[in-house]
C-alpha cells in the first residue's frame, strides 16, 4: 500500500512524516519548501491483536502488516503549471495507491502559512483544484489520442464518452472520485491514474486543545460531507514529541490521555480502509504474522499473497477467529472446543481470521 502525502506548505505535513516513522527524515523547518525531494518509509500497522495471538501461541516473533509513506513538498497554487519547488511531484503521485492530505486547522502565530491565515476550506480548494486542473490535461490529451482509434472500437468508442463526460465534470469542479459513474465507467478510467480519482482520506493537524473534536465538527470546518472520504484528527506536534519516547513511556502517556493507541494508529487503519483493505493472520511457533488483502477476497486468494501455488494449489483452510485462538491460548483447545471451521474455495476471509491453508500439487 503506498500513501503519498501532500498539502500546503507548512501546515505540519512533514511532522507528521516523522511521528509516523518515528525518526526526523523529513526535514521539518519553518519555512515553505524545506522538503525538496520525496521522503520514504515503509511504516508498521500497530495491532495489539499480534502480540495476544503471539502469547497465545508462544510464537517467537511478530510480523505486521506494513505501508509505504512519501512526503514530498509542499503543493502551491498554479502546481500544474509547474509553478513552485515542489511542483514536479504532481506527476509522481499517480504512482500513489491513496492521498493522504494534511489539513492545517491549529492556529500558531510562530510558523508561517503559506496564504497568510489558517483557512481549512481555502487550503483543500488550493489543492483539489491543482489535482483536478492536472486530471484535465491528461484527459484532454487521452482523449485526442483514444478518439483517433475509436472510429472503428464500439468498446473504445465507449471509454472515449466515458473520459469526455469525465473532463466535464472536471471542468465543473467535481473531482473524480466524487462523480456518479458505474462500474464499466470507472473501468474506462483506470489507466487513466487520476490524481481525483484516488481514494483521499484528510488528516486535520489540530492543536492539543483541540483532540477531542468529533469528526462531524472537523468535517463542518473543512467543509467535507462525501461520508466515502475520511476524515481523521492528528495532532502532529503532539505525536512528534512522542518520537524519542520509550515504549513504556509512551503507554504511560497514552494512558495519562485516556487513549489505548496513537491518533496514527487510527489514521494509518484509516488508510487502509479507504483502499478497501484488511488483513488476516498466520500464527504458529515461528512467527504471528498480518497478511495484507482486499476486502471480499476469496480464500485461494487470500492463500496467494503468502504465495501464489497456494492460491493455485488451494484445497481447504482451517479458520478460527484471533480472539477464541486467544482465549483457548492455542490451536489445540481451540480445536477441541469446535472453534476452528473447515472453510472450502468460496470462502470470504474475514478481518482478523487466523488461518491455515492447505494445498497438494
Amino acid at each position: 500500500m503506498k500513501i503519498w502525502i501532500v498539502w500546503l506548505p507548512n501546515v505540519g505535513k512533514s511532522t507528521l512524516f516523522n511521528a509516523l516513522t518515528r525518526n526526523y527524515s523529513a526535514d521539518a523547518q519553518n519555512f515553505p519548501f524545506c522538503t525538496i525531494e520525496p521522503n520514504v518509509w515503509l511504516v508498521n500497522v500497530q495491532d495489539d491483536r499480534l502480540e495476544m495471538l503471539r502469547i497465545a501461541v508462544s510464537g517467537a516473533k511478530i510480523i505486521p502488516a506494513s505501508c509505504e509513506f512519501t512526503d514530498i513538498a509542499g503543493i502551491v497554487q498554479w502546481a500544474s503549471e509547474w509553478e513552485g519547488m515542489g511542483n514536479k511531484f504532481l506527476a509522481n503521485i499517480r504512482e500513489s495507491d491513496a492521498i493522504l492530505q494534511v489539513v492545517r486547522i491549529f492556529e500558531d502565530n510562530d510558523i508561517i502559512h503559506v496564504h497568510g491565515k489558517v483557512d481549512p476550506r481555502n487550503d483543500i480548494e488550493v489543492i483539489n483544484a491543482e489535482l483536478m486542473l492536472a486530471d484535465i490535461e491528461t484527459l484532454q490529451k487521452k482523449i485526442v489520442s483514444e478518439a483517433k482509434k475509436a472510429r472503428s472500437d464500439k468498446e473504445l468508442l465507449a471509454k472515449v464518452e466515458t473520459l469526455q463526460k469525465v473532463l466535464e465534470w472536471l471542468e465543473s469542479w467535481i473531482l473524480a472520485s466524487s462523480q456518479s459513474l458505474t462500474p464499466d465507467e470507472r473501468f474506462h478510467l483506470y489507466d487513466s491514474h487520476l490524481l481525483s480519482n484516488k481514494p483521499f482520506v484528510y488528516a486535520c493537524n489540530v492543536s492539543e486543545d483541540m483532540m477531542d473534536a468529533s469528526e462531524d465538527e472537523l468535517r463542518k470546518l473543512i467543509w467535507i460531507e462525501n461520508s466515502q472520504i475520511r476524515v481523521v484528527p492528528i495532532c502532529a506536534k503532539l505525536e512528534a514529541d512522542m518520537i524519542d519516547m520509550w515504549l513504556q513511556e509512551r503507554k504511560e502517556f497514552l494512558d495519562d490521555m485516556w487513549l489505548i493507541s496513537t491518533w496514527l494508529d487510527n489514521l494509518i487503519k484509516t488508510s487502509y480502509d479507504a483502499l478497501g483493505l484488511q488483513y488476516y493472520f498466520t500464527a504458529w511457533e515461528q512467527e504471528v504474522r498480518a497478511w495484507t488483502i482486499h476486502k471480499w477476497d476469496s480464500a485461494p486468494k487470500a492463500a496467494g499473497v503468502i504465495h501464489t501455488d497456494f492460491e493455485k494449489w488451494f484445497i481447504k483452510a482451517d479458520v478460527v477467529n484471533w480472539k477464541d485462538i486467544v482465549d483457548c491460548w492455542g490451536w489445540s483447545k481451540a480445536r477441541e472446543q469446535g472453534k476452528v471451521r473447515l472453510e472450502w474455495k468460496e470462502y470470504i476471509v474475514q478481518d482478523g481470521d487466523v488461518i491455515l491453508f492447505k494445498f497438494s500439487k
